[in-house]
């Protein structure tokens, strides 16, 4: 039985594991980047080392990114009639 756990732990243990090693390369300005990990890439705000709550393992670094980031949303026009929708 407990061999069964442990086989059932390690399975799960696996398909948790998102991260993917990038090589080092040379950015256009000139600038190389030394090779790293980082989480696989997916449409998640939540599971990325940078988002705030979690820490990179490989580095220790909190993240500071808050997980509801989103793109910028144009300004709406004020409404006339006032917070509660009546004419002051």
């Amino acid at each position: 039985m407990k061999k069964i756990i442990a086989l059932i732990i390690v399975l799960f243990a696996n398909a948790v594991v998102a991260d993917e090693y990038v090589n080092g390369y040379i950015r256009s300005n000139g600038t190389y980047v030394e090779p790293h990990y980082r989480s696989s890439p997916d449409s998640s705000t939540y599971n990325n080392y940078s988002t705030q709550g979690n820490t990179n393992p490989y580095t220790g670094t909190q993240g500071t990114i808050s997980p509801n980031y989103a793109a910028p949303q144009a300004p709406s026009a004020p409404n006339p009639y006032g917070y509660y929708g009546y004419r002051k």
